[in-house]
């Protein structure tokens, strides 16, 4: 992402901050996303080596492995709209700069959503792990 682009200057009109501010968020998404996809890894890795466990965690095995495709998938729509983000210089008149604004809105409530289902996901995978540790415990 060019950098010029998403420095806010004091002769910015509204717009144009808005739109960088926009630029930085996604910027923001997709360095999230990637880093969920890396967790991702860890996480299957995991749900993979739980031993004498496979059947408790096949669920999650199988719960991440989806999740990491629509990480991915996700991950690759946001790169594209970024690349589409270039011509924003171009709008001449607010219905082309608010068709921008729209659309970066439907962007934002899907990463909002995936990364709920995704959190959600985690917490019950957590949850499970801290519950089998617990039993494990030896009492004295």
């Amino acid at each position: 992402m060019n950098t010029s682009f998403t420095e806010i200057y004091s002769h910015d009109t509204e717009t144009d901050v808005m739109h960088k501010i926009n630029s930085m968020e996604l910027a923001n998404w997709i360095s999230h996303l990637n880093y969920i996809k890396k967790e991702l890894n860890h996480l299957i890795s995991l749900s993979k080596d739980r031993k004498g466990q496979e059947l408790e965690y096949a669920r999650f095995l199988q719960s991440f492995q989806k999740k990491y495709n629509e990480n991915d998938t996700l991950l690759q729509t946001l790169r594209n709209y970024l690349n589409t983000r270039g011509n924003i210089h171009e709008c001449e008149d607010t219905q082309c700069d608010m068709a921008y604004v729209y659309e970066h809105e439907s962007y934002r409530r899907s990463y909002l959503y995936h990364l709920e289902k995704y959190r959600r996901l985690k917490d019950e995978f957590f949850y499970k792990v801290r519950s089998n540790l617990i039993n494990l415990k030896p009492t004295s």
